[in-house]
């Protein structure tokens, strides 16, 4: 019998996991951050997903996209203006790698 070596790779975060670049992982993982805190918002409001719908301009079906993470689903641009008509405003900071 032959044992077979199994290589393990190990990546900083989930992000670099899943992505084929680095540039990949920061903007899900930018646009995840996002959607965490725009979800935040809207429990602390006690929204039902139709009236956060209303409130943020989307259809409620992409609420539920939103709510449930479909990270996928949503460009940074669409976040931003999510944030906004919720009466954020997205502040982008750099750090170093």
């Amino acid at each position: 019998m032959t044992k077979t070596k199994t290589k393990t790779n190990t990546f900083s975060s989930v992000w670099d996991a899943i992505t084929d670049t680095p540039e990949q992982a920061a903007n899900l993982q930018a646009r995840a951050e996002l959607m965490r805190q725009i979800a935040a918002i809207i429990k602390a409001k006690d929204w039902k997903q139709a009236d956060a719908a209303t409130h943020c301009g989307v259809t409620q079906p992409r609420m539920n996209d939103l709510l449930r993470g479909r990270v996928s689903r949503f460009s940074l641009d669409a976040l931003v203006n999510i944030a906004t008509a919720l009466g954020r405003r997205v502040h982008v900071e750099l750090e170093v790698a």
